[in-house]
């Protein structure tokens, strides 16, 4: 992967360039972008480093790697506006919902689908900080020393995690939309601290560390859930009956319907 160009650069995009470019893993010499508002392209490009193309034409010219960050539903005129000019590329798409037999069923009509090697990989926003979760799809069609090198590309953004295409939709409603649902509970319960004499500022430092420092336990102690939240409940203790007033609210059910609600929509 020699240059890597990224079709569209929203937020998510600007997140994966800024990612590869401060960590060291693509010299800024060799990241370029097209986006439609090209005013708007070239201020991304000041503060962060890339070259802005005028084209998508141009963009395929100077790039072996592709990386379709646009809308998902833009995708198809996109596929067809670069036609022939993908051929031989690395296409790498971020778009929520595309899995690979989406785009090897959409290339098949003009183009030798061994010719475009894809990979799907769905990021969520804590990337803007190196701390996502990266879904990649198991099905793939890139060589193996292409998938080694975009696998080392998107550690820079956080965990990669390999999924089959059965389970990307629920892998993207845990770590996708995830992100909404822990803020939530950050701003609910800094607010319970404001209400109880605390400023807020003080209140976000407290609450985000708190769930910070209880996500990296279970990551380092490999430790249940539940073993971590029993450490803390002494009997007759003030955790307890915090947790217990968790139980009778339905916490556990609300948030196992908040993805219900989510896997559901995607059916319909």
């Amino acid at each position: 992967m020699t240059n890597i160009g990224f079709i569209g650069m929203g937020n998510m995009a600007q997140a994966i360039a800024k990612g590869f470019i401060s960590t060291g893993k693509v010299k800024a010499e060799n990241v370029f972008a097209f986006a439609p508002n090209q005013e708007k392209l070239k201020k991304n490009a000041e503060a962060i480093g890339f070259t802005p193309c005028a084209s998508l034409a141009e963009l395929a010219s100077k790039c072996d790697t592709l990386i379709a960050a646009c809308k998902p539903y833009q995708l198809q005129s996109v596929i067809s506006e670069l036609g022939t000019a993908l051929k031989e590329k690395v296409l790498l798409s971020v778009a929520a919902g595309w899995v690979f037999d989406t785009f090897n069923n959409m290339l098949n009509p003009a183009i030798d689908p061994y010719n475009t090697r894809i990979q799907c990989i769905m990021p969520n926003t804590p990337a803007m900080v190196g701390e996502g979760v990266m879904l990649f799809e198991k099905k793939n069609s890139l060589k193996p020393e292409e998938l080694e090198q975009a696998v080392e590309l998107f550690k820079s953004l956080g965990v990669v995690e390999f999924l089959d295409t059965s389970l990307m939709g629920i892998g993207g409603a845990i770590s996708g939309c995830g992100p909404a649902f822990m803020d939530m509970i950050m701003e609910a319960y800094a607010d319970a601290a404001v209400k109880y004499g605390i400023s807020r500022d003080t209140a976000y430092r407290l609450v985000s560390q708190t769930m910070v420092g209880s996500a990296v336990l279970q990551q380092k102690t490999g430790n249940h859930p539940g073993v971590l939240k029993d450490a803390v409940c002494s009997p007759n203790g003030t955790t307890i009956c915090g947790v217990d007033a968790l139980e009778k609210a339905g916490l556990r059910g609300a948030l196992i319907s908040s993805i219900d609600a989510i896997m559901n929509k995607k059916k319909n």
